[in-house]
């Protein structure tokens, strides 16, 4: 395959599935990065310690299915996460986790409250340069958005991160998750209602 070309991924997928190697290679190197982000933060740090089997099944599911695979309406990636997907609840299934995958958590009941004081201090307004303790603060904030995001029930983490991090379109959400557009829709307002919940818990007001 010539280089200079930039053929989309069903192309390559079919070249594939006729036995160009090279087109493997070229997907994979597309899409390694974010499909290993997606599973390390699906599976969070619980199950860190199989993030590389889900990753490395995931390919091999891939390989296996090339002579067979047809795009019927999917994006390759689309169809790539939803085999991400599905391979990381077999694994937390096999782990004895009881996961409620049609289910949501409402906000009865008991508000979310931190395990730690609220933060005190805000940086300095975006758009100025940041040193030291400004730093020190968004650096914290990120790991603190990855602590909420383990908090999430997984169907509502899922949908979060194919929409925010993976940027799918809530089309395609509702597609890899296999579930109808407004489940997914639905999925994505309660991760984000608790998401602003969780952080804001730990953000003292401006004064």
């Amino acid at each position: 395959m010539d280089p200079t070309d930039e053929p989309d991924d069903d192309a390559l997928m079919a070249a594939y599935a006729r036995g160009d190697a090279a087109a493997f290679e070229r997907l994979y190197a597309r899409h390694r990065q974010g499909l290993y982000r997606f599973v390390r933060r699906l599976l969070g740090s619980a199950h860190a310690a199989s993030v590389d089997e889900v990753f490395q099944d995931t390919w091999l599911r891939v390989v296996r299915a090339r002579t067979r695979w047809q795009p019927q309406g999917a994006r390759f990636r689309t169809w790539l996460y939803t085999l991400a997907h599905h391979r990381a609840i077999d694994l937390l299934r096999r782990g004895g986790r009881e996961l409620a995958l049609d289910a949501f958590e409402s906000d009865d009941g008991e508000p979310w409250s931190p395990e730690a004081c609220a933060w005190q201090h805000w940086p300095a307004p975006a758009g100025a340069a940041l040193h030291g303790d400004e730093l020190a603060f968004w650096r914290r904030a990120g790991e603190r958005l990855l602590h909420c995001l383990e908090q999430l029930p997984l169907p509502q983490r899922s949908a979060f991160l194919l929409h925010h991090d993976d940027e799918l379109p809530l089309a395609e959400v509702a597609r890899a998750l296999e579930v109808g557009f407004e489940t997914a829709k639905t999925r994505l307002r309660y991760a984000m209602s608790k998401l602003r919940t969780c952080m804001g818990a730990y953000l003292a007001p401006q004064r």
